[in-house]
């Protein structure tokens, strides 16, 4: 039995996933060789493309610094500045375990902030995931391909090189009224 050829809709779709996949290992790369500074202005600048706060300028401090009491940035949460968010940025090869988000969540503690961000290149441990899970404070983990994809979605450091228009035929243009 003959293999059923490949409809071109999904052969584009296949061929776009594959290429996204390619790009998303070459930003993780990237960052990987990055400098620690760049990797917190790009995970503040990926927070402000995601709607959050207004323009870069207006909207977030980079902090990260020795003595940063696990705090690498604060951006706020709309326009308006009535909340913030504190992010965490690492850039690791390492797995994120507890005692890093445990210490976020202290940070946090001494901010009197409720709600953080915690970014990294690498991933986290199961025990991290379920130590967010049981806190009160509202702390969102991404970790490196998460992170690559919320790049592509939202055009930070990714250029478009080329847009395709699927063209389709207006089916109802030809139904009889």
């Amino acid at each position: 039995m003959a293999p059923e050829a490949e409809d071109p809709d999904e052969a584009m779709e296949r061929l776009w996933r594959a290429r996204r996949e390619l790009v998303a290992g070459e930003l993780l790369e990237r960052i990987g060789h990055a400098s620690p500074a760049v990797f917190e202005q790009l995970v503040v600048r990926l927070l402000v493309a995601m709607g959050y706060g207004g323009s870069y300028a207006e909207a977030s401090q980079v902090v990260g610094r020795s003595g940063d009491e696990g705090i690498d940035g604060i951006i706020k949460e709309d326009r308006l500045g009535l909340d913030a968010i504190y992010v965490q940025a690492k850039r690791w090869q390492t797995t994120v375990g507890r005692p890093e988000i445990q210490k976020f969540a202290g940070g946090l503690d001494g901010a009197r902030a409720r709600k953080g961000v915690f970014i990294t290149t690498s991933g986290f441990s199961p025990d991290a995931r379920a130590y967010v899970d049981r806190i009160d404070k509202r702390i969102v983990l991404i970790d490196g391909p998460m992170l690559a994809d919320l790049m592509l979605d939202h055009g930070v450091r990714v250029a478009t090189q080329r847009a395709y228009a699927l063209p389709r035929v207006d089916a109802d243009f030809f139904e009889p009224e």
